[in-house]
């Protein structure tokens, strides 16, 4: 194929210099020089067909004629002219009077294919005039049309409606033809759980008796139930049929109870709590159960017991903050076990001492160290290093 040279031949503005040894698929890139200085690659078919003309100093003209709309009608439309605006694709916005006397603006095609026919006058005197569609008697959902009222304050066609749970309520014309509206708003409460007729269905303990609106902003669905213990409740309609509620409480408030049977409490303190608080079940972000980091990186142990809490003092070694804390487990907590247990056999076999010398168990901190107090041990007193 024969490389045809188009050097010094002018294009527009432009003139070639030289083969730029660039290809635009099998096309030689040409380098121009624009006559405003600048410098642009092009192929021959862009020069010779008019496409590129210059660098890019003068903009393209617009596509589209600014006369060949002006004159024309579309509906009650006539193109003026230019109205010098654009869209973001670069679209000529046209300027056009309505038959009513208005203005607006309008795209070629917005115009051609209809959407646009009017100021938007048209609209507002349909919905002021008596060219309403007639929605005398139709029903909409739970409503019922009754006849035409007085337009609201935007102009718009309303109409009277009874719904089916007795109420009347104006509503927009175009809001019970899209469907919006469908009810005087006694049935925004219907979700997915209001579908389900459950009277007369037991869950667990309780039985559902009619239906409740709270009228909360959530919309929550409600029942209205019956206990056998015969305390009377709403619960949530989710809550039942997932079997989250199966009572008043009552049920959880007897297993409580069953369970407190099995524990051992002296003041106010369960035993099978401090047996099991001592037993290494879970971690915190420290690492180990009453410790914690500080910001100099030193770890603070503590530890409560029976509602007062004690300070065990800081280490910068994290071990030796655990074998604090469990120091002071076995003192306090273990401690207070194993007394109780001795007091416990002792008061047993000696009723008669047990009656004239009640359980004690005194914790004191004196001087940084720990000083315990009991009768569970056959001991007047007990002291502990402060760790």
């Amino acid at each position: 194929m024969i490389k045809t040279s188009l050097i010094n031949q002018r294009f527009g503005m432009l003139t070639v210099i030289e083969d730029s040894g660039q290809r635009k698929g099998n096309s030689v890139l040409w380098r121009c020089r624009c006559d405003c200085g600048g410098e642009i690659l092009a192929i021959r078919s862009e020069l010779v067909s008019g496409t590129v003309q210059n660098c890019g100093c003068v903009p393209r003209p617009a596509r589209s004629k600014t006369s060949d709309l002006i004159g024309q009608r579309f509906g009650r439309l006539t193109v003026v002219g230019d109205s010098g605006l654009r869209t973001g694709e670069g679209v000529i916005r046209w300027r056009c009077k309505c038959d009513c006397g208005g203005e607006t603006l309008a795209t070629r095609r917005q115009l051609v294919s209809g959407n646009a026919v009017s100021c938007g006058c048209v609209p507002k005197q349909r919905a002021s005039g008596n060219e309403a569609e007639d929605l005398t008697g139709r029903r909409f959902g739970e409503l019922t049309v009754l006849h035409r009222v007085e337009n609201d304050a935007a102009g718009r066609v309303c109409w009277l409606c009874r719904c089916s749970c007795g109420r009347e309520t104006v509503v927009r014309a175009m809001h019970l033809k899209s469907g919006r509206t469908r009810s005087c708003g006694c049935r925004k409460y219907d979700t997915a759980y209001n579908k389900y007729d459950l009277t007369g269905q037991r869950f667990g303990r309780l039985t559902a008796l009619y239906h409740v609106n709270k009228g909360d902003r959530a919309k929550s669905s409600y029942w209205h139930c019956r206990c056998d213990c015969g305390k009377e409740l709403d619960v949530h309609t989710e809550s039942l049929l997932r079997g989250l509620t199966q009572s008043c409480g009552c049920w959880n408030r007897e297993q409580s109870g069953k369970m407190h049977d099995h524990m051992h409490y002296q003041d106010d303190t369960c035993l099978e709590i401090l047996k099991r608080s001592c037993v290494d079940t879970g971690r915190n972000k420290a690492g180990f159960r009453g410790l914690f980091l500080m910001k100099n990186g030193r770890y603070r142990a503590s530890i409560t017991f029976r509602g007062r809490h004690y300070n065990l003092g800081s280490y910068s070694s994290f071990e030796r903050a655990v074998q604090a804390r469990l120091e002071a487990e076995e003192a306090l907590h273990m401690g207070y076990v194993r007394a109780f247990e001795d007091y416990g056999r002792r008061a047993k076999s000696d009723p008669v001492w047990a009656e004239a010398n009640p359980f004690f168990y005194r914790v004191t901190k004196v001087n940084g160290e720990f000083r315990v107090i009991t009768n569970g041990q056959f001991v007047e007193e007990t002291e502990l290093s402060a760790f």
